[in-house]
């Protein structure tokens, strides 16, 4: 299987290499409890069609790559009174963790730079990329993602609580009923998914791997984090951000605010959509990806 051990972090990371091996990367970093495989495969396609070298992997604690078990977070509600009170809680792990593990894998690649994408808390991640290796960056894009400011609108309650829900079991049609759930509360109202379609989806990401136990611990290093403006206006990476304009779950502001704290970042929103990948948004979005990087 395609697992590298990352030289900075040692953790152990499962990977997907697609197109010329001679083309320039670009790495898919996905979000908050979700493995790589929510990157559709049409849009790895449409990428690879572009001319670029396309590589997704699996965050740690999610899929395939390593577990940190035995690991125990703090509730979110106690880590965010004690943030409050200036004694932070202490995490299994952070996000500059996160962050250096796709460095990490890059160096385990032999590969010296690469165009970072990434979705949610992916794009949170590929932040820190920018902010702590910019040597590393050709690019950054930041899709549905925030700046972490606690000024911003919150998540809608039905949007956040059925990501967050805890399983009733881990049965498959149980785990499957959960990930259908969660994507008609975060979805796109402009772009509805067909419910046979979207089973099937779910249900092959089901039958890969079920982890719920990383999901709090993600969660954790997202809270940690923090107010990431001021580490922003650092960055100094061609960057572009994508926003839904309909986004339940990371709502537009977020999205405003990460491209105005970036210097020269370019803004793009799109009306009807919200926190997924709908497969009619692939080739604006694999379009508006590749514009930029040629640019960038």
């Amino acid at each position: 299987m395609p697992i590298v051990t990352t030289p900075n972090t040692g953790i152990d990371i499962f990977y997907e290499d697609n197109g010329d091996p001679q083309a320039e990367v670009i790495l898919l970093v996905m979000g908050l409890g979700a493995q790589m495989t929510l990157w559709p495969d049409e849009l790895v396609a449409a990428l690879v069609g572009d001319g670029f070298r396309v590589i997704r992997y699996d965050n740690r604690d999610i899929g395939l790559s390593q577990k940190m078990e035995g690991a125990r977070a703090p509730s979110p509600a106690m880590q965010v009174l004690r943030k409050k009170i200036g004694f932070p809680a202490k995490v299994p792990y952070t996000l500059k963790d996160m962050a250096d593990d796709g460095i990490g894998l890059l160096t385990a690649l032999g590969i010296d730079k690469a165009h970072v994408v990434g979705a949610s808390m992916g794009g949170m991640i590929v932040q820190l990329m920018a902010v702590h290796h910019p040597d590393r960056l050709l690019t950054l894009t930041s899709i549905m993602s925030t700046t972490g400011s606690g000024k911003l609108p919150q998540a809608e309650k039905h949007a956040i609580e059925a990501l967050t829900a805890p399983l009733a079991a881990l049965d498959e049609e149980t785990v499957v009923a959960h990930g259908i759930n969660v994507a008609r509360n975060i979805g796109s109202p402009g772009f509805p998914f067909d419910p046979d379609q979207q089973r099937e989806r779910v249900l092959r990401s089901v039958r890969r791997s079920v982890y719920p136990a990383g999901l709090p611990r993600q969660l954790a290093a997202i809270i940690d984090d923090g107010d990431r403006t001021a580490r922003l206006a650092r960055v100094r990476v061609p960057t572009l951000v994508l926003h839904g304009e309909d986004d339940p779950l990371v709502k537009l502001a977020g999205g405003e605010a990460t491209a105005a704290a970036i210097p020269g970042a370019r803004l793009v929103t799109i009306p009807g959509w919200g926190h997924d990948l709908p497969i009619p948004l692939i080739p604006r979005i694999a379009g508006e990806i590749a514009g930029h990087l040629r640019g960038g």
